[in-house]
């Protein structure tokens, strides 16, 4: 039998954060909801960053207040400092919620370049913060995963060396992150540089400890969620409608499509609790919150054999 696929919506946060258009924080629970309602299982739902930073994420404590509550869904939230932490502590205490139902997000960058315009340090620099961020998180109850972005390549540095990604990435997992998504922040990546970094990250750690996070800027995100599929991985990271992108990586597309990895997934008799045409439904409101076309193949391809059995139905008389 085939293993039951994880698939950790990133759409709400990653995705929303990176569009012109600003959506009110209701919009963004209705999106939630259509999610849950889907059977996603693991959903992003904000980020405690400042919201002079990211002003799209302005409205994390009242999104977190009022996150739908249903058994089996685990909701995520980014922290990237202790203030941020702090911040989320406070939403979750206000809002009645347990810790066990939200987990902390902590994010670096496999390059010190990448990382640098991002958050404005090192990545050793980083590091040692999350060496006091990560434990604080874990003593107030809350589970901790992490996201390394570039471990590819770095739009400024080029090709990242994979025993870097795995240095840090056993950093990570030894402070106490139950799990590191590798992010292909430009979508670079190739099925065999995946399965040399796969591998290489697979010798020293358990596959239910990494995740990948595709981008699709080059068409190859499912060839490389194939290679990981391959090698043993259970969590891929995606955004409905293939929202999201990263401000700091120049020319990168968004990310792999919820609807696309699902379409795969299923064709290939994977188990991953996810109601196909519910899902559909999700990824049309989320472009209807874009207020533009959306990246995702599988959601075009939808919308597109709707549009034309409308068509087909139609009396050509009037």
């Amino acid at each position: 039998m085939r293993p039951r696929i994880t698939v950790y919506e990133v759409g709400p946060r990653d995705g929303l954060q990176n569009e012109a258009r600003h959506v009110p924080s209701g919009d963004k629970l209705h999106l939630i909801q259509l999610l849950a309602d889907a059977g996603l299982s693991r959903i992003e739902a904000a980020s405690f960053v400042s919201p002079s930073w990211v002003p799209a994420m302005g409205d994390a404590e009242e999104v977190v207040a009022r996150l739908p509550r249903r058994a089996g869904l685990t909701y995520v939230a980014l922290v990237p400092n202790a203030r941020g932490l702090e911040r989320m502590l406070r939403a979750l205490a206000s809002a009645g919620l347990e810790a066990a139902r939200v987990d902390a997000a902590v994010f670096l960058s496999a390059s010190d370049s990448h990382n640098r315009r991002n958050l404005s340090r090192s990545v050793e620099e980083s590091l040692s913060e999350l060496e006091a961020l990560v434990p604080a998180a874990l003593a107030r109850g809350l589970q901790v995963r992490a996201y390394l972005s570039t471990a590819w390549a770095c739009p400024y540095e080029g090709a990242i060396a994979p025993d870097r990604v795995r240095a840090i990435t056993e950093r990570l997992l030894a402070l106490g992150c139950y799990q590191v998504s590798l992010g292909d922040t430009i979508g670079v990546g190739t099925p065999g540089q995946t399965r040399c970094l796969v591998e290489l990250l697979l010798s020293r750690v358990d596959p239910e400890r990494i995740a990948l996070h595709m981008h699709d800027t080059y068409g190859t995100a499912l060839a490389n969620v194939l290679v990981g599929l391959q090698a043993g991985l259970t969590t891929f990271d995606s955004s409905i409608g293939g929202m999201g992108g990263c401000p700091y990586a120049p020319g990168a597309s968004g990310n792999l499509a919820t609807e696309d990895l699902v379409y795969l997934l299923h064709g290939m008799g994977y188990e991953t609790g996810i109601d196909w045409p519910l899902l559909v439904a999700a990824g049309e409101q989320a472009q209807r919150l874009a207020g533009h076309r959306l990246p995702g193949k599988a959601l075009q391809a939808e919308i597109g054999k709707r549009v034309a059995q409308a068509g087909a139905g139609k009396d050509p008389s009037g």
